[in-house]
């Protein structure tokens, strides 16, 4: 098991496998865009649009960092604001979807592929975070954006549809979803310096 892990962890840098989630998270982004279609096209005024496809855009995000990896590059501000996010919203959609299966929400075969897919996004947020180059302001911008995004959903209300059994708790899940940042923010700063530190 030992073995396993430390190839699973070497291979996180290896090109092949940079390529390879570079692929599943490119399809992903452009599906999860897709999936944000509808409400993209009833969003005004038009401008508002940038903040809705939270998930999408924390995967996109991912996407572009790793394939600055493959050619070698380093974008700190990329890194900050795709780490952030994209484990953010990765384990935003896991508890909305648990919490609507809390409520009465029936188990649909695509509610089990968002959890699989977003989890897979806090994960890899988690694991790349030792490959980051962080520092206070790369940290600062994506904390400012990732808290402004907040704002906008809940006070302008373009936050992604939530279930039926949510609507009535939107301000709890608003709240719900202020902390998450925090944590995350918080969280993958941590880890970043730690792994650092550690010299993983």
């Amino acid at each position: 098991m030992k073995f396993i892990w430390e190839w699973f962890w070497e291979s996180l840098g290896k090109s092949w496998f940079l390529w390879l989630l570079f692929v599943i998270n490119l399809l992903g982004t452009i599906y999860g865009f897709y999936w944000y279609s509808d409400q993209l096209a009833e969003t005004k005024p038009e401008f508002l649009r940038i903040f809705v496809p939270d998930s999408p855009t924390g995967s996109g995000l991912f996407t572009l960092v790793l394939l600055t990896y493959i050619i070698g590059r380093h974008v700190p501000v990329l890194e900050a604001l795709a780490g952030i996010t994209n484990f953010k919203y990765g384990i935003w959609a896991v508890a909305i979807i648990f919490a609507g299966w809390a409520l009465g929400n029936e188990i649909r075969w695509t509610d089990v592929m968002l959890v699989v897919s977003h989890a897979g996004m806090a994960v890899e947020s988690a694991l790349y975070a030792r490959f980051y180059k962080l520092s206070w302001l790369p940290v600062g911008i994506a904390a400012l954006w990732t808290l402004n995004n907040d704002f906008i959903d809940y006070v302008m209300d373009t936050h992604p549809w939530l279930p039926d059994v949510l609507v009535p708790y939107t301000g709890y899940v608003g709240l719900f979803t202020v902390l998450l940042s925090l944590i995350s923010i918080s969280f993958i700063w941590y880890l970043n310096n730690k792994l650092h530190r550690n010299k993983v």
